[in-house]
């Protein structure tokens, strides 16, 4: 989070809006805490007694938990009928994508809880900040929140952070492209989507987040190309397309 509001803050600061999320910080701040703090926290933990594809589609639930809060919200746009079907298409792609041997067996309920709470606290989140500031900068708003964020997490960093000649380059490169790449040009494409089509919708991009994973897991891991895979992925795709699309408006 250091990384990206280290990039975040200055393009905030060259465009002046900055100023604009400082003055809606009662409302960045529960952002910061439900859609960074609580949720990278939970999945850090939970991961480590739960396989990866069974986290990934637990957070996969997002785009459903993003549907009630948006329709109570007042959104009712989210219960059209194509975008419920993209939603169910989706997922059970998802399920293929990611191998149903990964997701059965003996899994902690504990930690299975803390994905599931993680998903609502994106979903929660993102619907919050979109209602309270929908003119704000997704820049300034990200950026600000990532400071915070990184002031809270400052105390933990302090005690458990390693010996100097610990950490490899390697890992050291791993950090910064996570900051650069994951952290704040993903949070810029994703706001840039939530402007346009509303939170609801750019929730999908969760579908869409796992079947990358997948692929480039195949191609650069040289992971094996399962038939779940070759059926699932165009049906994320499929149900992506629909669940993301808006209803037309009749004139």
């Amino acid at each position: 989070v250091l990384i990206g509001a280290a990039i975040l803050i200055p393009i905030a600061i060259h465009q002046k809006v900055l100023m604009d999320a400082m003055r809606g910080w009662r409302y960045v701040l529960p952002y910061a805490i439900f859609e960074m703090m609580i949720p990278w926290i939970l999945i850090t933990n939970a991961e480590k007694k739960i396989s990866s594809g069974l986290a990934g589609l637990l957070i996969a639930t997002v785009p459903i938990w993003s549907t009630i809060f948006a329709s109570m919200s007042g959104d009712k746009t989210v219960w059209h009928s194509k975008r419920l079907v993209g939603l169910v298409v989706g997922f059970v792609g998802l399920i293929g994508l990611v191998g149903y041997e990964s997701i059965i067996g003996s899994s902690d309920p504990l930690s299975i809880a803390m994905m599931l709470v993680t998903a609502m606290s994106y979903s929660f989140a993102v619907n919050m900040i979109s209602q309270k500031l929908p003119d704000v900068s997704g820049i300034a708003i990200n950026g600000l929140a990532m400071v915070f964020t990184a002031v809270a997490y400052l105390p933990l960093m302090i005690l458990q952070f390693p010996e100097t000649n610990t950490v490899s380059t390697e890992s050291a490169l791993s950090l910064i492209i996570l900051g650069v790449f994951s952290t704040a040009l993903a949070f810029i494409s994703f706001f840039i989507v939530l402007k346009e089509i509303g939170p609801a919708r750019a929730s999908i991009g969760t579908y869409v987040n796992t079947a990358v994973a997948v692929v480039l897991g195949v191609l650069i891991l040289s992971e094996p190309l399962t038939p779940g895979i070759i059926v699932g992925l165009p049906l994320v795709m499929i149900g992506s397309f629909l669940a993301s699309r808006k209803p037309r408006v009749n004139t």
